[in-house]
């Protein structure tokens, strides 16, 4: 979010930042009938799409999202509930 412009930089960079931490928070909550890695990767990307689609940067954001979503997931199945 740090190199695009918009009108509103900081509401922007907030919003992006609820969006990682809700990522993260879904991961942690859910149970899907897969491995940890691939329910990360699945929410991670979901999650990360409606920003991909406003802000038309796809690859960071999906790219992003997926990578994080992987790595939230393999934690929270090796240390999770």
């Amino acid at each position: 979010m740090l190199p695009l412009s918009f009108p509103d930089k900081r509401a922007a960079l907030f919003g992006a930042f609820l969006n990682r931490f809700a990522i993260g928070f879904v991961i942690g909550a859910a149970r899907l009938p897969v491995p940890g890695w691939a329910q990360g990767l699945i929410f991670g990307v979901l999650l990360s799409l409606p920003d991909a689609i406003i802000t038309k940067a796809y690859a960071p954001i999906l790219i992003l999202g997926a990578v994080g979503g992987l790595i939230i997931g393999l934690i929270v199945n090796k240390w999770g509930i």
